[in-house]
């Protein structure tokens, strides 16, 4: 009987074990995110299954190219995705068809080279100049015509950003890992 006991207080002891270790995983390092809507096509799309990883900007900050997760700064209980495309401290610009930052390294400004968009995606904006204040950054989806993003709400605060896309695991046949492109 004592041996029965054992073996049951073993099983609880490894269950609560896996338990406590799913929570804190799921917690503070990777969240899993589900894709909703088609603000980030072509590269990804609804019903995408993505891993985000939540610990990486406790360690850097974030940067230009990465996509990440976020609560939207209209109604926090919302999560979007989106690529960062301007950093704290630059100028943004977004006009014909074209995005130009204007940064200490820049001051004439450059023209973002994004590779990772079709070119027959038009980038619409209004050509006004927004300066990102400290820990602000200008987020915009992939699918700039269909995307509510920066250009409409305005820069996101680095207190919302809930971590960076590391890993698609849905569909299995796009599985494959993120990092962030070169410019």
């Amino acid at each position: 009987m004592k041996y029965f006991f054992y073996t049951i207080w073993e099983i609880i002891e490894v269950a609560l074990i896996a338990i406590v270790s799913v929570i804190i995983i799921r917690s503070f390092i990777v969240q899993p995110f589900l894709v909703y809507g088609s603000s980030m096509e072509p590269n990804f799309h609804n019903n995408d299954y993505l891993l985000i990883d939540e610990i990486s900007y406790r360690f850097k900050n974030p940067e230009r190219g990465e996509v990440i997760v976020f609560k939207y700064p209209g109604n926090e209980n919302y999560y979007y995705i989106k690529r960062i495309i301007g950093l704290p401290g630059e100028e943004i610009q977004v006009k014909d068809g074209k995005i130009t930052i204007f940064n200490q390294n820049f001051p004439e400004g450059f023209v973002l080279d994004e590779d990772y968009i079709p070119t027959n995606l038009e980038t619409t904006g209004n050509g006004q100049k927004i300066k990102l204040e400290a820990e602000k950054y200008f987020v915009l989806g992939d699918n700039r015509q269909f995307s509510f993003d920066s250009r409409g709400w305005g820069p996101l605060s680095e207190n919302e950003i809930i971590g960076m896309v590391r890993l698609r695991l849905w569909p299995l046949n796009k599985v494959m890992a993120f990092e962030k492109p070169a410019y």
